[in-house]
């Protein structure tokens, strides 16, 4: 059985809803000055708070569940730990700066994430979008050309010296302006701004990203030497000259990728699919790479390899800040999309499991990351979705994980990091090659965004192609700019629609969409689906004359004719009484009664038979200048031709913008404001006499005295 309410009230209109709800002028929030003192005041309670969530670590590592979680942390550090080492050397290569700056950069801001940041399960470090976007700003400003040396035999040759250790100035100093800026805005709260970045917008640019990491790689794959290409069309520059230079392929440097892209594809598949069933997954990235450093393939066959790995570390160095200027700009693009990766990645694990993240500390976590990183030569970070995964597949709880994974990388770079040294540098192609699935399988939105949302799908497309033809930069740009346009155009195109009654209910549906939704006689229920601003007003007022059938202006046309005309025929009727008098004729009195005089001596000039509109802006949060002039212009000019106008549940925060406005006055008084339609609807057959109308009869709000 279908279940029925019944409610008995009063008709609310807006001034006897203050009354009725005891509406306060009072204030719950502090002002200006309240918040002032409550910053400057000092207690050791105040301290502490701050420091707890500043330093998330002092909250929950004191009450660390020792027994119940050092068993599945160390297991899932050990895992990440035995990535992070391959992965930090691959994606190093990305960035065109030697392998060992990505095993820093999987040490220390792994540590500083730690203590900082909020995410249980987030794996921080190296990650191919990331490194791509570095890569492309230390090649551009730190090109082979700035390095020829002049060798013998006329010949020119690369100090690979001098211009690797520039590219690790402009990659330290990148990381450090990115790092800033995202401290300077967890500082002031704009964790939000992440929202502005949609996730068919993330989706779409880290697909194309992967797009320009594969093909930045087929170089290593194939044993080419490309030209460097930059600026827009430079990934399709890029793949015709790998094209070219196919018939130049090294034949060892293409078997080893081949072979190694095939068993760690066959591998990574069983992991998959055994995954409940083996405790850790087969670290096989490890294992290619110990396997080809046993091969001696180097000696053998002369494959380009990582080459010398200093052992130990580094003291900080400050980072060059003349090439802050020229940095800016890539700067805030890495900020941006670092942190929406990050932040995405530590949501999605945060909802799962059931705990929280902290938007603006996740920023100032990230941003110290950068910038302590960058002191020690470390790249950009973030967070990585293949370590993230397995982090939490394998059982990871903390960040303790975080840790132990960060000692394995120490003993790599104290102890073994030697062994590296005659890695091919095609198996580790081969790791990015492979570690790029899952982004590759975004591709999979499409068909879903076809049947759901064709706008985001939109958005999607247009963010691949621009970041694919126009490079990481300028396709972030673009992608944002028109993922701006398409909010625009939603509130440039809203659904505008007349409402009619379910009879025996107090609902008011589209009368397109619902066919039992019937209008009422004499009244025009206008709806809007989009908040009233400046960008929509004058469409509003168009489309509320469209759906009522009501042309103001050709009606107030009309109205100055019928008045002029009646100007002319009593000016014509005295003239007739003075000739009448001057020939001492019996004279009469002349009464013009007009059939179409509306409520209150109003000439109504409507044809159509609407005596009233109401205007339903329950879905209006705000209302700017222009709005309210708009529906000031509305109450105005419908008045004018006799058409009364009604507003229908405003928000409380809409009527106070509308009272600082002056929108009320005697012409426009708080009664024409109902709290729901409803309420309006049964005002206006109160005030024409017919509370016996079978509308009102069925309706089960009986409120009217």
């Amino acid at each position: 059985m279908s279940r029925t309410y019944v409610v008995h009230r009063e008709v609310l209109d807006e001034s006897r809803l203050e009354t009725v709800a005891q509406k306060g002028t009072w204030s719950t929030k502090p002002t200006v000055s309240e918040r002032m003192k409550d910053m400057l005041r000092c207690s050791v309670s105040q301290v502490k708070n701050v420091l707890l969530t500043w330093i998330p670590i002092l909250s929950w590592l004191p009450k660390y569940p020792f027994r119940e979680n050092i068993i599945s942390d160390l297991m899932s550090g050990c895992s990440v730990g035995i990535m992070h080492l391959p992965q930090g050397m691959a994606y190093a290569l990305l960035a065109s700066l030697r392998p060992v700056l990505g095993l820093y950069s999987s040490l220390y801001p792994v540590l500083v994430y730690c203590i900082f940041g909020t995410s249980r399960h987030i794996s921080i470090g190296t990650f191919a979008v990331i490194s791509i976007m570095v890569g492309s700003v230390t090649e551009r400003l730190a090109p082979d050309s700035n390095f020829i040396l002049n060798g013998t035999n006329g010949s020119e040759i690369v100090n690979l010296a001098a211009r690797d250790s520039y590219r690790v100035q402009v990659a330290c100093s990148l990381t450090v302006l990115s790092g800033i800026f995202q401290l300077l805005l967890g500082l002031v709260k704009f964790g939000f701004m992440v929202t502005y970045l949609s996730e068919p917008l993330i989706r779409g640019y880290t697909t194309a990203s992967a797009c320009h990491v594969c093909v930045s790689q087929l170089k290593y794959l194939f044993g080419v030497k490309p030209a460097r290409f930059t600026g827009p069309f430079a990934l399709v520059y890029t793949l015709v000259d790998v094209c070219r230079l196919f018939p130049q392929t090294e034949i060892p440097e293409l078997v080893v990728s081949l072979v190694a892209l095939a068993v760690l594809i066959i591998v990574k598949e069983l992991n998959d699919c055994y995954r409940q069933k083996i405790p850790l997954p087969i670290p096989i990235e490890l294992i290619v790479v110990i396997v080809t450093y046993f091969c001696g393939l180097n000696t053998e066959y002369s494959v380009d390899v990582v080459g010398e790995i200093p052992t130990g570390f580094k003291p900080p160095r400050a980072p060059d800040t003349t090439l802050f200027s020229q940095l800016i700009g890539d700067a805030f693009a890495v900020a941006i999309v670092g942190y929406a990766i990050n932040i995405s990645l530590g949501k999605t694990f945060a909802i799962k499991h059931g705990y929280k993240v902290d938007s603006n500390q996740e920023l100032v976590s990230l941003g110290l990351c950068n910038t302590i990183g960058g002191l020690f030569r470390c790249y950009a970070v973030t967070s990585s979705m293949s370590r993230s995964l397995v982090q939490e597949s394998t059982g990871g709880k903390t960040q303790v994980a975080g840790m132990i994974s960060s000692v394995i990388v120490l003993i790599a770079v104290l102890k073994i990091g030697s062994l590296f040294e005659d890695l091919p540098k095609a198996v580790l192609s081969t790791i990015v090659f492979v570690n790029l699935k899952g982004m590759f399988k975004q591709f999979m939105d499409l068909p879903m965004l076809w049947k759901t949302n064709k706008v985001d799908l939109l958005v999607w497309l247009v963010t691949f192609i621009s970041t694919i033809l126009l490079n990481l930069d300028l396709g972030l740009a673009v992608s944002i700019g028109f993922s701006m346009l398409t909010i625009i155009f939603k509130t440039q195109l809203p659904r505008y629609s007349i409402l009619g009654n379910v009879p025996g209910t107090e609902l008011y549906l589209d009368i397109d969409a619902y066919k039992e939704a019937k209008e009422i006689p004499g009244i025009k229920i206008f709806h809007s689906s989009a908040t009233i601003n400046f960008t929509n007003a004058e469409m509003y007022l168009e489309s509320l004359q469209e759906k009522s059938g009501i042309d103001i202006g050709k009606l107030q046309t009309e109205k100055k004719k019928q008045e002029a005309k009646q100007r002319r025929e009593q000016e014509k009727q005295k003239k007739r009484e003075k000739d009448e008098a001057k020939k001492n004729v019996y004279s009469y009195e002349v009464f013009t009664v007009d059939s179409n005089q509306g409520e209150g001596g109003k000439k109504s000039c409507c044809r159509s038979g609407t005596h009233s509109i109401i205007l339903d802006v329950s879905v209006t949060s705000s209302m700017d200048t222009v709005a309210v002039k708009t529906l000031k212009n509305i109450f105005s000019d419908f008045g004018d031709v006799g058409v009364t106008i009604y507003l229908a549940g405003c928000q409380a925060c809409v009527v106070e913008q509308m009272e600082r406005a002056n929108f009320f006055s005697e012409a426009v008084p708080k009664s024409c404001l109902f709290v729901s339609v409803h309420d309006a609807v049964l005002h206006i057959f109160k005030k024409l006499g017919q509370e016996d109308n079978d509308f009102v009869s069925e309706s089960h709000c009986r409120g009217i005295k």
